[in-house]
């Protein structure tokens, strides 16, 4: 071995046995001299402390931490001078470990390079006066944090610090507020340049409560916190700025940016939190419970992204909240709503108007681009916004363009679409009860074109029809409605005052004023209202039964069946079956009961025809009451086209002349909208001018017995004047002459239908052709009767065969 190479080593095994010895004695000196060095710490803390400081232990290290020497302290307490009353301990640490270093420590002063708490409870307290336990620390004087004449500092600089197994609990009575932690984990590393400090931290801590106000509940309750952050110091701004790019909050990554003001300035702070994918129900979890409990009522099924800003002060008041989100295609269920392809800008603000305060009250939700498919419909609303948490406002506007079969599945049991399109441009303004949209109110435009409609409540089918509805200031306007049913077309016109203030509670005051033309109406066409009107009653006998429903389109059915309508009808041809009519003028109104005939005047049978009376529906049947006046009318067209008003004969075949009647009837007409056999009631006057009996075999079969010479085929009537009280199958005859070409009489009595047939004749048998000539009314009358009269009784013989014989 050369001999500078021993020389070498023989110095170097020199130095680190002095260092061995020399660190060995300091072991030594710190052992022997614990109480010292205790004193020493004690002078340290309690230089910054008013209150008192217990340490259970103390042991030292020169190797665990070399160079540095470790001071390992066990069962430290502190507590500030008032801890007796309010029982809150600012520190109870089982193993705290400082690591010194061992020059200044000779010397009489501490250096601190890092210190490690381990299984330990930090509660900062501040009572309902605003008395915090944290008033054991005194503010120091600045000129002792200047170095003095040695060069030495007074304060020491923290190198690097562990937490483990630690609680951490600041609660703050006077302002409501409770932040408490259990910190698994916490690491730092600090750099003292000379603008402030930096420092590095990674933490695994377990959020017990992060409660800006208690009584509103926490955030990030229960939640795991773990990442990586970056943090600095600006003595110069008095800033305090955090910074992460993976902190994970509950198991979502977020990148957070955060600024404190430290006390004993403002105490601000604002989060700065970013989520490019987040579950909403993991998103609703991260908030308070006054917010999230309104949150969980919806859902998005895919992820969404989240911009939240969270600002104020540590001191006391509510925090601002400021969160956006950005939703595309995705599926949002709602209380009685499912939005498919959903899309949307949404941003949510406490503070809706500025100085209003930072409450439930001023806050606001925005929707902005939100697109959708709402029960296969497609729409767009380009603004919505919900005013207000306590008391719900939403508002908004709607638009949508799609083909009408789309809305089958909104409204399946009002109608269904087979061809068409849809334009609408609606605004609405709603409460919002329970989560759910509560009797909005809108106003907009909505136009069909070409659509083909079956109308399910009255099973009418419309085609190649069209309208535009108007809804402004609550009342509805109705334009350019083409409707086409078979041969039926009708262009009409509609109009409703105050429609949505009665909408939900008073349909059944709305009335909506119909003005209608056409060129034809085939009746046929529309009497499935009648049937499926009736139907959609209850049991009870009265859809004004069925409930109200808070929601538009569910109103809607209801809506139908108890408004009114007025319909102001011009139409130039009315078909019926049999029955055609001319220049129809109609004033009929609709309502949940059945109809009320206004005034209803057309030209029909060469005549005129005129009715007023109601028809009023239930279960099975149409019962109507109505009276009508009819102005000579051609009565063999009068009886063709009414089908004989249910009677067998006369038949419109056996009759000519011109009719003018009135009559008071009632009775029924089927679903179908025939007349239900014997169902008539009621008292007609008649008045028949230039009449005639055709080929009636009944009077025939008696005529040729009694006057086989007279013409029983065409039997004129030149006038004839009756009175009739119908009482279902049985016809009261008030006594009336007939005075004919072939024969006199005098009847009265009781025709039926069935059984029941007892009619008077008096028959004079002198030939009514031999007073032609006479003029004169008395000498007319007194010849009536000259000659032979028989007195006749026509009567059923309990078969309902008629049998005439002699009284």
């Amino acid at each position: 071995m050369p001999k500078w190479l021993k020389i070498l080593l023989k110095v170097l095994a020199g130095v680190i046995l002095f260092v061995l010895l020399l660190l060995t004695g300091l072991g030594i000196y710190i052992n022997t001299h614990k109480a010292k060095v205790i004193a020493l710490i004690n002078q340290k803390l309690n230089s910054s402390l008013d209150g008192k400081v217990e340490i259970g232990d103390m042991s030292a290290s020169f190797f665990k931490n070399f160079p540095h020497a470790s001071l390992s302290l066990s069962n430290v307490v502190i507590r500030d001078k008032r801890w007796a009353e309010h029982k809150h301990t600012l520190l109870d640490a089982k193993d705290f470990d400082v690591a010194v270093n061992t020059g200044p420590l000779l010397s009489g002063t501490i250096s601190i390079d890092h210190i490690d708490i381990n299984n330990a409870a930090i509660d900062i307290y501040s009572d309902s006066t605003g008395y915090s336990n944290t008033s054991i620390f005194k503010k120091k004087n600045k000129k002792e944090n200047k170095t003095d004449k040695s060069g030495s500092s007074a304060d020491a600089e923290l190198s690097r610090f562990n937490l483990n197994n630690v609680s951490l609990t600041i609660n703050n009575q006077q302002a409501n507020k409770l932040y408490k932690f259990d910190v698994d984990q916490l690491n730092g590393k600090m750099d003292f340049p000379d603008s402030g400090w930096v420092g590095n931290v990674h933490l695994k801590v377990r959020s017990r409560s992060l409660a800006f106000k208690t009584s509103n509940g926490s955030f990030i309750k229960d939640k795991l916190i773990e990442g990586d952050l970056k943090a600095g110091y600006n003595e110069g701004k008095d800033i305090i700025n955090v910074h992460s790019d993976n902190l994970s909050i509950g198991g979502d990554v977020f990148k957070l940016n955060a600024l404190f003001t430290p006390a004993p300035k403002s105490r601000n702070f604002k989060f700065h939190l970013i989520a490019d994918q987040i579950l909403w129900k993991d998103a609703a979890s991260l908030v308070s419970n006054n917010i999230s409990k309104t949150l969980y009522k919806f859902n998005l099924e895919k992820p969404i992204s989240i911009d939240a800003t969270i600002s104020g002060n540590f001191g006391g008041g509510d925090p601002l909240l400021y969160i956006t989100t950005v939703v595309k295609n995705n599926k949002l269920n709602a209380p009685g709503i499912v939005i498919d392809n959903c899309s949307f800008n949404g941003l949510f603000t406490n503070e809706y108007l500025k100085g209003k305060g930072l409450t439930d009250e001023n806050s606001i939700i925005n929707f902005y681009k939100f697109t959708g498919t709402y029960k296969h419909v497609p729409f767009t609303t380009d603004t919505a916004s919900v005013i207000n948490l306590t008391t719900p406002i939403i508002r908004g506007n709607f638009r949508a363009k799609f083909p009408l079969s789309d809305m089958n599945y909104m409204m399946p049991q009002v109608a269904k679409f087979s061809a068409g399109n849809a334009d609408i441009n609606m605004r609405f303004k709603a409460d919002v009860v329970n989560l759910q949209i509560n009797k909005p109110f809108i106003a907009g435009h909505i136009n069909f074109n070409n659509a083909d409609i079956n109308y399910v409540p009255s099973g009418l089918n419309f085609r190649n029809s069209s309208v535009a509805i108007s809804i402004e200031n609550g009342n509805l306007a109705i334009d350019n409605l083409r409707l086409q049913s078979g041969h039926s077309i009708v262009t009409m016109q509609g109009k409703a005052e105050n429609l949505m203030n009665l909408y939900y509670d008073a349909p059944e005051k709305i009335v909506i004023n119909w003005y209608i033309n056409s060129p034809q109406i085939h009746i046929a066409e529309f009497l499935g209202y009648l049937n499926n009107h009736a139907s959609r009653k209850s049991a009870g006998g009265r859809s004004s039964r069925t409930a109200n429903s808070r929601d538009l389109i569910d109103q809607l059915s209801t809506v139908l069946n108890k408004s009114q309508a007025d319909f102001h009808m011009r139409v130039a041809k009315v078909y019926y079956k049999k029955f055609v009519a001319t220049n129809a003028v109609m004033d009929v109104n609709l309502s949940e009961d059945g109809i009320e005939i206004k005034d209803f005047n057309v030209k029909h049978a060469g005549g005129s025809l005129a009715i007023r009376g109601r028809i009023l529906q239930d279960n099975t049947s149409n019962r109507f009451n109505i009276t009508s006046v009819v102005t000579r009318a051609n009565i063999q067209q009068f009886f063709y086209q009414f089908n004989n008003f249910g009677l067998t004969g006369p038949t419109y075949q056996n009759l000519r002349g011109y009719l003018s009647a009135k009559a008071q009837i009632s009775g029924t007409l089927t679903s179908a909208g025939d007349l239900v056999p014997r169902s008539l009631n009621g008292k007609v006057l008649l008045n028949l001018t230039d009449g005639a009996l055709l080929n009636f075999n009944p009077l025939k079969t008696v005529g040729k017995i009694a006057f086989p010479f007279r013409d029983l085929n065409n039997i004129q009537i030149p006038k004839l004047d009756a009175q009739f009280d119908i009482n279902g199958e049985k016809i009261t005859i008030h006594p009336m002459q007939i005075t004919s070409s072939v024969i006199n009489a005098d009847v009265a009595g009781i025709y039926s239908l069935g059984r029941g047939t007892d009619i008077s004749l008096d028959v004079p048998l002198r030939n009514p052709k031999k007073d032609t000539s006479i003029t004169d009314k008395a000498e007319l009358e007194k010849k009536r009767y000259k000659g032979i009269v028989l007195h006749l009784k026509a009567k059923d013989d309990g078969t309902g065969k008629v049998k005439i014989g002699l009284k």
